[in-house]
C-alpha cells in the first residue's frame, strides 16, 4: 500500500516530535517554578520579623528620648531607615520574583496597586537590589562615621573599600544593561 504525502508528514512528524516522556518532563520542569512560591511566602514572613524588629526599634527610641543625646538619636532613626530600605526591597523581590517567575499576581484591579508593580523585569529587580545595597551601605558608614571612635582606621576602611565597591558594581550592572539594550535596539530598530 503507497503511502500518501499526508500519511509520510504525520509518520515524520510523530518520529521528529516530542515523545511522551520528553512533554513528561518539559511539564514537570515548567511546574518546577512553583517550588519558589514557599521562599516568596518566607520572604513575606521575614517582612514580619523585619516589622517587629522595627516597632522594637521605635519603642526603644520612644523610650529614651529624654535621656539620650541628639547623635544617638540620629542613629537610631538611621537604623529605622536601614529597616525601612530592607523592607521595600523584600516588597521588591517577592512581586517581582514571584510574577517573573512563578506566576502573574491577579491585583490588577486593585486601586492601590503600586505603579511599578508587573513592570519590573529580572534586569530592573538587580538594579534596584544593588541600589538598596549601596543605601544600606552608606546608612552603615554615615553610622559608623557618627561613631567613628568605637572603629579602628582599618574597620573603616574596609567599610569605605566595600561602599565603592557596591557602587562601582551598581555603575557597572546598569551599563552592561544600558549596553546590551542598545545592542538589542541595533539589531531589531
Amino acid at each position: 500500500m503507497k503511502e500518501t504525502g499526508s500519511d509520510t508528514a504525520e509518520g515524520t512528524a510523530r518520529r521528529s516530535g516530542p515523545n511522551a516522556l520528553e512533554i513528561a518532563i518539559e511539564r514537570l520542569i515548567f511546574l518546577s517554578r512553583w517550588l519558589m512560591a514557599p521562599i516568596y511566602l518566607g520572604l513575606a514572613g521575614a517582612l514580619l520579623v523585619l516589622l517587629w524588629v522595627f516597632f522594637v526599634e521605635l519603642f526603644h527610641l520612644l523610650e529614651s528620648l529624654e535621656i539620650v543625646e541628639p547623635t544617638s538619636i540620629i542613629l537610631v532613626i538611621l537604623s529605622l531607615i536601614d529597616l525601612s530600605l530592607v523592607g521595600n526591597l523584600l516588597l521588591i523581590v517577592i512581586f517581582s520574583g514571584y510574577e517573573n517567575f512563578v506566576s502573574r499576581l491577579d491585583v490588577a484591579e486593585e486601586e492601590d496597586r503600586p505603579d511599578w508593580h508587573g513592570k519590573i523585569d529580572f534586569s530592573a529587580i538587580k538594579l534596584k537590589l544593588l541600589a538598596s545595597i549601596v543605601a544600606i551601605s552608606a546608612i552603615q558608614l554615615l553610622k559608623a562615621f557618627m561613631e567613628i571612635g568605637k572603629y579602628d582606621e582599618a574597620e573603616l576602611r574596609w567599610m569605605v573599600i566595600l561602599h565603592l565597591t557596591f557602587i562601582v558594581s551598581g555603575v557597572m550592572m546598569a551599563l552592561m544593561d544600558w549596553i546590551k539594550a542598545r545592542s538589542h535596539s541595533e539589531k531589531h530598530g
